[in-house]
């Protein structure tokens, strides 16, 4: 049985995104914006879907553009979805969290980031405050100095750098060649400039990909010394992903080799100090995500881990998810779609959720173990008024084996994460949700 493996984009939102069933999503967003506390604090998350490269790995709604004005059209639904949004929320504080994604949010040209900024400040009110947290996700191929240093004087004070494998055999694979100097140039700028945190993205899982090839990759990210690095599983399903299918099943590694490059990438970051903060994210100890470990306040976001508080989250763009509340809500899959509902001057969420009472106890045990290493039954039955090991018997049932095999730990009501349990920490969340599917 293949314990140790992880995939970090699993349970940022429980139940898990893909599984949110159409419905009446407008008036269950609605609702959950009606209901949230006056000047409570909420985080943008902006979905920027072109680029110009097909990497054959991808995983995402992307719309494949060439000319950065193609995206004029999608910016000016974009600023509608602002302002039907904003007048739902009134006045709200200073944002503190805004995140640009993709797609590749770089194919913007300048003028077209600068304005989008703008708009968002008009609409929501972005923070100037030196704790702000502005995040963007960076292809090397589509940026250079002169975008970083504009994304700079934005306001723009994280990056996540795209580099996924160095090794050129699998670069050619995935349809992604990205000589290793143009991540370091863009690497030394974003130090230069000040940029307090930076993440770089590596994929594991890929065609042609090796042991050693890998870890020379790791090594030579590890060099550049980054924040943060995280590592991705490559998870291979053409009937779903049209761009996965010129990639040749045959070129991937089978799970024991992919088990070997993740233990050869462990022992190197374990040796270069980095601090395993579960789910396939590393950080240096000096990074905020680290120190939020030790103090026992990290959380996960839309986007992952992160050193701030637990809120709401608000998704703009096709296929944006939002957390408001205890409601989930996920915009329109398509770009047709996504225009159609906001030419009607209506929200475009294609899907809402509303958690019940065992939905917010079950999440709540993957928040605590994903995040805290630790489950507490006593404090969880306090917190939701019921006798929380009865309501997850299931789940402590199919949690047995992971006692069994070390990787997690009972102490009558307690329930701990070991080292070795990091590498499964997947598996264990997966024991409180139902509908998963068991453990190959």
């Amino acid at each position: 049985m293949q314990y140790h493996d992880h995939d970090g984009s699993h349970y940022l939102t429980y139940p898990d995104a893909a599984r949110l069933a159409t419905g009446d999503g407008p008036a269950a967003l609605t609702r959950a914006l009606a209901e949230r506390s006056p000047g409570a604090p909420l985080a943008l998350h902006v979905r920027l879907p072109f680029c110009r490269q097909a990497c054959r790995f991808c995983a995402s709604q992307r719309v494949p553009s060439r000319d950065s004005r193609q995206a004029d059209p999608y910016l000016t639904r974009l600023d509608r979805e602002m302002v039907l949004v904003s007048r739902l929320l009134g006045r709200l504080p200073a944002v503190q969290r805004l995140h640009w994604g993709g797609g590749a949010p770089a194919f913007l040209s300048l003028d077209q980031m600068g304005d989008l900024f703008d708009r968002l400040d008009a609409r929501f009110g972005l923070s100037g405050a030196r704790g702000r947290d502005f995040s963007i996700e960076i292809d090397p191929r589509e940026a250079d100095v002169f975008t970083l240093r504009h994304l700079q004087a934005l306001g723009f004070n994280r990056l996540s750098l795209g580099v996924q494998e160095l090794d050129l055999r699998v670069q050619k694979a995935i349809n992604r060649v990205q000589p290793r100097v143009l991540t370091e140039s863009l690497v030394d700028e974003a130090e230069r400039l000040g940029f307090h945190s930076l993440n770089l993205d590596l994929i594991v899982g890929l065609p042609l990909q090796t042991p050693r090839g890998f870890g020379e990759t790791v090594e030579q990210v590890i060099a550049m010394t980054p924040a943060r690095i995280t590592l991705r599983r490559y998870a291979h399903l053409p009937e779903r992903y049209r761009p996965q299918r010129e990639i040749d099943a045959e070129d991937l590694p089978d799970a024991a080799t992919r088990l070997a490059i993740l233990e050869a990438a462990r022992e190197r970051l374990d040796d270069a100090g980095y601090v395993h903060i579960g789910l396939g994210q590393f950080a240096r100890p000096d990074d905020s995500l680290a120190q939020a470990l030790g103090e026992g306040r990290l959380a996960r976001g839309l986007q992952g881990y992160t050193h701030y508080p637990p809120g709401d989250q608000l998704g703009l763009g096709v296929a944006a998810l939002s957390r408001v509340g205890d409601t989930l809500a996920r915009n329109a899959l398509s770009l047709a779609d996504y225009e159609a509902a906001l030419d009607a001057s209506q929200l475009p969420a294609s899907a809402g959720y509303r958690l019940d009472a065992v939905e917010r106890l079950h999440r709540d045990a993957i928040e605590a173990l994903a995040c805290r290493r630790e489950l507490d039954l006593a404090a969880l039955s306090q917190a939701h008024g019921l006798d929380a090991g009865a309501a997850l018997a299931g789940a402590l049932e199919r949690l047995a084996p992971f006692c069994r095999a070390g990787l997690l730990e009972r102490h009558g009501q307690c329930l701990r994460v070991t080292p070795d349990g990091l590498w499964g920490l997947t598996h264990l969340l997966a024991a409180f949700d139902p509908q998963a599917t068991p453990v190959a």
